[in-house]
């Protein structure tokens, strides 16, 4: 086949090539339809083909086009749609999405292929169309456009071409879910009003003779209307003015019949929906209008519960107006009343069970809309909240379920998280059932098998990586969401059920309905929240409630709580695992359960930290004692360098021996890295991600300073009384990087120099054994294997490094930078700070290096390049094998390696003339450099938000695997930890990787600025 240059760029290839490219399935068929005469002269367009591989199914979107253009009356106009296609995007947009999404529109408009003019108008009213317009339009085609046609077909031809713009602007995103299910229910009400009236026009005596008010239920009710759907109504009647009561009853009942004949029928033009009046007083069995006394007498004293439950939804949308407020105005009291209905709550559980219970088997996990997880459980969950609450609070009324849910979360009777997961979650499963109806216009709610189905499912949605896959993902989370939600909220299932649990009956048993949970339905239930191995989590309950004691009494009270907060996390089954560990430890202790019994914010916090990750946990179970500090008000305030010197010094001097007095040191350094860690997942750190990421770097350095500085204290005294005499010279040490920057992260080792200077009249061999013997002992006992997390001290960065000695002198350190140091030792250098020691000492050394790391020359062109090709190796050497170098978040592409090079850099150039240059924090240096006009805010701002990006992921990773790591975790729970600690939600990492990439790829473009002037 002949190659061809498609508009807007020189590639060539063919045509069949093009269209695989653009995701076309059948590549070679969409080429044949490309080549017949109508389209062949915007085979190649562009424009046209990516319009096409935008749509949710580019084959059947070419199809539906094709279709049209044939069936346009003439040449003429198929020149004009086609014209306007190519040349203005808001048609292409819209009559492309629609044709990619909906066959039986696509159909719909090779029958009447003028109505793609219905989507060429953008005004401001086609844009929202009220219930008038939509009357209006739909009361000229009938009355005024088809006058030869009948008026059933009229009816049915000016309905599609509405619900066809409606499909546009839901397709191209103008309107969302929630104007998009408005607007169908609007239509719904203009289309009963026209069928009305033309049964009243050929019933013209029916319609003299009475007042007759449609009243939508159910989903029309409630503005919320899906794209086929039955339409519920109730029909309310009075006779007018000297008219027989009888008789007008009799006319109404025809005009009522009629109109829904005129909806429901097959003609010619098919059928719109079906009227559905079933729930009316006595259902099919009740006649099918009654008067308004006559519905108030039967809801007075024969309704179910259902019923009033069904009314929530009334609203009149045809006929008489007035009759239809009276109405509305008569039975809403009732509503509102309905819950003090003896077992209110339980029929309205029960009847939910009962729907559940009715689809068959087969269908069960395809169920979108009343399966487990489905519509239907977000549906009857805030319905029945609504009717408990709602009689008193009369700003819970609203018939439509997401404004319902909103004001539910408002009024503080749904957590604003659980209600944001509902929204989220119902939002997405109504959208997927829009779609799924969208394609044939069919009534269904079954979610289709087959992979071409669920691939223009996926796309529609907006899912292009992996449709069908995606796809399935999401609806299954969405459906895990839903279900562990109306399990909380419509159920309570484990508050009442595990709160009594029955071991000699090897079950729960719930108080809501008295009937008795077995071991598999509970452990259903545990699946429903969220945990991945049900029956083990059944096993710990077991454990920990077991017994007729106090203590199994109170872990019984608090169980149902705990396993709602467990099931928040990313891990419930960890935390679950390790709340029985914590109790099995700390049970007998008085304090413990009372604590958590009567402190809430201690048990919530505890089941937060628990199920956070590993670090934290692990940090408790090492001494679990450390619960107490949830219980105090200010127990989870990282304490301040004096109160951690005072403690560490007050602990080493109470031990007898260097050993026992660094394991104190330990000790309270292991629960300060507790109380940070836990702090630090609760978001106690901070109002910020960048508050938070300072105030953990603040906490971690100075937990570590003082565990060095007591360490230091306890091996000189250990050194002096085995030797005699004190110690023959100067100590301090000098902290490195992170560490010297106050910004460690949890996985950080605290790099360090070791200087020290002999006493006057001291033996310089002697002094350097001695200082070596403190330095190495005090090296070796903070990482002595033991119950603490060990201290690691690295002096790596020590002249001539690990081949150099671990200790100099301060004058041999004058005699090597002097002769021997290069520039990355400068860089080095910018971040040494004293922590522990000889203050003088280390002020002396801060005066030596001053000027190596502030040049008063800045740096010269060749240290310019010597820094710029140690970069270049760095980037190219250190970044690990096979790791990403877009979300590595210490050697990759904007990570902190990038922003700490651009920062340094300017403090060497700088840092002697600009003062605010002279510190070792790097957010400190940026703001220093924006004051100085070295670096502009915006440039200031990406290598800012990059850094503290990078550190919290490094933090997260941390804290939820319990070891240290510069990428995102692969294994999914992880990754998810990880995710919800940096206020990801559920289902959302992502997104969490895509927005590091974002911002990590700014900081690269202002580092390559600033170190290599690109």
């Amino acid at each position: 086949m002949a190659l061809e240059t498609e508009r807007g760029g020189a590639r060539r290839s063919s045509p069949v090539g093009r269209l695989v490219r653009r995701g076309f399935t059948d590549p070679e068929a969409a080429a044949l339809r490309l080549a017949e005469p109508a389209l062949a002269a915007h085979a190649a367009d562009s424009v046209l083909l990516d319009a096409l591989a935008a749509t949710a199914d580019p084959d059947q979107a070419l199809k539906g086009l094709a279709g049209l253009v044939e069936a346009c009356a003439d040449d003429a106009e198929r020149h004009t749609l086609l014209d306007t296609l190519t040349t203005a995007k808001p048609l292409r947009d819209r009559l492309l999405g629609v044709l990619g999404a909906s066959a039986a529109l696509g159909e719909h408009l090779a029958r009447h292929p003028h109505d793609w003019h219905e989507l060429v108008t953008f005004e401001l009213h086609d844009i929202h169309p009220g219930p008038e317009e939509f009357v209006r339009r739909l009361y000229r085609h009938i009355w005024e456009e088809q006058p030869g046609i009948p008026r059933a077909d009229a009816l049915r031809t000016g309905y599609r071409r509405l619900l066809l713009s409606i499909a546009a602007r839901d397709l191209t995103g103008t309107a969302d879910l929630g104007q998009t299910a408005a607007e169908l229910a609007d239509l719904a009400g203009a289309t009963l009003q026209a069928a009305l009236d033309v049964a009243a026009e050929e019933d013209p005596d029916a319609a003299r003779a009475c007042r007759l008010a449609v009243v939508a239920m159910g989903k029309c009710g409630g503005r919320e209307l899906n794209y086929v759907s039955d339409v519920d109504v109730v029909f309310v009647s009075e006779p007018r003015e000297d008219a027989d009561p009888d008789v007008a009853l009799k006319a109404a009942t025809r005009l009522a019949a009629r109109m829904m004949r005129l909806c429901s029928d097959s003609t010619r033009e098919g059928t719109i929906w079906q009227v559905d009046a079933n729930l009316r007083p006595e259902g099919k069995n009740g006649p099918l209008v009654r008067t308004l006394a006559s519905h108030l007498a039967y809801y007075q004293r024969w309704a179910k519960t259902w019923e009033f439950q069904a009314l929530l939804k009334a609203r009149p949308v045809a006929g008489d107006a007035e009759l239809g407020r009276q109405y509305l105005d008569a039975v809403s009291p009732m509503v509102w009343q309905a819950s003090q209905r003896e077992n209110f709550v339980q029929d309205v559980q029960q009847m939910r069970r009962r729907v559940i219970e009715a689809i068959p088997a087969g269908e069960v996990e395809r169920e979108l809309k009343l399966g487990p997880g489905g519509l239907r459980d977000v549906e009857f969950s805030v319905q029945l909240l609504q009717l408990v609450h709602g009689r008193t609070d009369d700003t819970l009324r609203s018939a439509t379920t997401l404004t319902a849910l909103a004001d539910l979360s408002a009024g503080g009777y749904v957590g604003r998280a659980d209600a944001a997961a509902l929204d989220s979650a119902y939002r997405f499963l109504r959208t997927l059932e829009h779609r799924i109806q969208l394609f044939q216009l069919r009534r269904t709610h079954l979610v289709p098998t087959g992979e071409q189905d669920l691939r223009r499912l996926g796309r529609s949605l907006g899912l292009r990586a992996d449709p069908q896959a995606e796809l399935l993902a999401e609806w299954k989370r969405h459906g895990r969401e839903v279900r562990r939600l109306h399990e909380k909220l419509f159920y309570r299932p484990l508050l009442d059920a595990v709160a009594h649990l029955d071991l000699e009956e090897a079950g729960l048993t719930t108080r809501l309905d008295g009937t008795a949970l077995s071991a598999e339905a509970a452990q259903a239930r545990l699946a429903a929240l969220g945990y991945r191995a049900p029956a083990d989590a059944f096993r710990h309950l077991q454990a920990l409630a077991n017994g007729v004691s106090r203590r199994a009494a109170l872990q019984r009270t608090l169980l149902p709580v705990m396993l709602g907060w467990f099931a928040e996390s990313a891990d419930p089954d960890a935390g679950l695992l390790g709340f029985r560990k914590v109790s099995d430890s700390l049970g007998s202790t008085p304090w413990y359960l009372r604590l958590l019994r009567d402190e809430g914010a201690a048990a919530e916090n505890l089941a937060r930290i628990l199920s956070s990750g590993r670090l934290a946990p692990d940090l408790l179970l090492r001494a679990p004692e450390s619960v107490a500090l949830l219980g105090d008000s200010d127990g989870l305030v990282p304490r301040s360098p004096q109160m951690l010197d005072r403690e560490v010094a007050s602990a080493v001097g109470r031990a007898d021996d260097a050993a026992a007095a660094v394991a104190a040191a330990r000790s309270v350094r292991r629960r300060e890295l507790f109380r940070t860690a836990a702090a630090d997942v609760l978001g106690r750190l901070g109002d910020t991600p960048a508050d938070s990421v300072e105030a953990a770097g603040l906490a971690l350095t100075g937990l570590n300073r003082a565990t060095l500085a007591g360490a230091l204290a306890a091996c000189v005294a250990a050194a002096e009384a085995a030797a005699g005499e004190p110690l023959p010279t100067r100590l301090s040490v000098i902290a490195m990087g992170r560490f010297g920057g106050h910004e460690l992260g949890y996985g950080s080792d605290a790099d360090v120099l070791f200087v020290h200077d002999p006493l006057p009249g001291a033996a310089e061999t002697k002094a350097s054994n001695a200082a070596r013997g403190v330095f190495e002992e005090l090296r070796r006992l903070l990482q002595l294997p033991s119950t603490e997390p060990p201290l690691v001290v690295d002096a790596d960065l020590r002249p001539e490094g690990r081949q150099g000695p671990l200790v100099r002198t301060i004058a041999s350190y004058a005699a090597y930078y002097r002769r021997w140091s290069h520039t990355w030792e400068s860089q080095a250098l910018l971040r040494a700070k004293p922590v522990a020691g000889d203050t003088a000492l280390g002020e002396e050394f801060v005066t030596l290096i001053d000027p190596m790391r502030y040049p008063s020359a800045g740096l010269d062109a060749a240290e310019l390049r010597e820094i710029r090709r140690i970069k270049a190796r760095v980037e190219a050497e250190r970044l690990p094998r096979g790791a990403d170098p877009t979300t590595h978040t210490k050697m990759g592409r904007g990570g902190l390696a990038d922003v700490e090079w651009a920062v340094q850099l300017l403090q060497l150039q700088h840092g002697h003339a600009v003062a605010g240059l002279r510190t070792t924090r790097t957010l400190r240096a940026l703001g220093a450099a924006v004051e100085a006009r070295l670096l502009d805010a915006d440039a200031a701002e990406a290598l800012s938000a990059a850094w503290v990006q990078a550190t919290r992921v490094r933090n997260a990773v941390m804290l939820v695997r319990g070891r240290a790591g510069d990428s995102f975790p692969a294994e999914p729970r992880e990754l998810a930890g990880v995710a919800r600690y940096l206020g990801y939600g559920a289902g959302h990492a992502g997104e969490m990787v895509d927005d590091y990439r974002r911002t990590a790829r700014l900081a690269r473009e202002v580092m390559e600025h600033v170190v290599y002037g690109e």
